[in-house]
């Protein structure tokens, strides 16, 4: 619990002890360039929904995005030690479009590179996961223009393969895609004064049943981040953030029936880095597990790294 209080004592005095400025710089396009973690946890290739978006509020605009995860799992049911590293990495390219005033469209498409190490050799897995599509509309937005409120519904096209070899693993997760139609509701808060901005994010992913009969658990996910503008002037802006973000996912089912170790949840603390000029805007994030239970104890989340780079158009 130690990093969970590290993190977020940082993001209330981030919040708390900056005072107001009156000459401070707006820093809404930067923040509204923040953009979706589009990925599940434990690889969660099943590539559906995403880690929680950090803003739904960005500008039209076209990006890349570079996604690493790393577990410790079982090598097998007679070693007791967490001591198979998977690695599950993402190079995502997404954009979004605004359609009128207060709607917007956002897509998403991953290309997967993912690898264990057993005790039997590297097992690697690459290509196109599956594609988001997601309706975008801003339900409130103050006078003041301090808080806005967005909700999304989306949908998850499975392009990416389904293996129905992987999930006789410690991991089902170590695919290209779920294989199924998978539909996600989202909601996002934004509060932003002078060089403050704090950011509450909720969605929740409802998967389905694929050819092979296999359903990933649903997933919820969660997070709170604050940012706080350092420097900049009417050209470059850069700001810091700091924050938690969990996940909580249901059991796998297969011919209808719940399969064991498949449930878990994980809590990470993040710090990171957003940075523009002009129309480019550059950012990246490093998160650490506060907590986790995976699999039933089977897997274990150990860090997450990203970074992106994005244009407006």
């Amino acid at each position: 619990m130690n990093k969970i209080t590290l993190i977020f004592s940082l993001v209330l005095s981030l919040m708390f002890q900056a005072k107001p400025i009156n000459d401070s710089i707006d820093f809404t396009d930067h923040i509204n360039r923040v953009l979706w973690d589009d990925c599940d946890a434990c690889g969660c290739a099943a590539g559906s929904g995403s880690s929680g978006f950090e803003s739904l509020l960005n500008p039209q605009f076209i990006g890349i995005k570079y996604f690493a995860q790393h577990y410790k799992a079982k090598e097998n049911m007679f070693v007791k030690d967490l001591s198979q590293d998977q690695y599950f990495n993402t190079l995502q390219v997404w954009g979004k479009i605004p359609v009128t005033k207060n709607l917007s469209v956002y897509a998403s498409l991953p290309f997967h590179f993912h690898e264990k190490k057993t005790m039997q050799g590297d097992i690697n897995i690459s290509g196109i996961g599956d594609l988001n599509v997601m309706g975008i509309y801003r339900l409130m937005n103050s006078k003041d223009n301090f808080h806005q409120l967005n909700g999304g519904l989306g949908v998850k096209v499975p392009l990416g393969k389904f293996d129905e070899k992987g999930i006789s693993g410690v991991n089902p997760s170590f695919q290209l895609g779920t294989g199924s139609w998978d539909y996600q509701a989202a909601l996002n808060y934004k509060f932003q004064k002078n060089k403050l901005a704090l950011l509450v994010n909720t969605d929740y992913t409802v998967k389905t049943v694929n050819k092979k009969h296999y359903r990933f658990g649903n997933q919820w996910n969660y997070a709170a981040t604050g940012f706080y503008q350092i420097a900049g002037n009417e050209k470059t802006i850069f700001s810091a953030k700091a924050g938690l973000q969990g996940e909580v996912y249901d059991k796998n089912k297969q011919f209808n029936e719940v399969l064991p170790n498949t449930a878990g949840s994980a809590l990470y603390g993040k710090l990171g880095f957003e940075a523009s000029y002009k129309k480019f805007s550059l950012g990246g994030e490093v998160m650490l597990p506060a907590y986790s239970n995976l699999a039933g104890g089977d897997i274990e989340a150990r860090s997450r790294f990203s970074v992106f780079i994005n244009f407006g158009i």
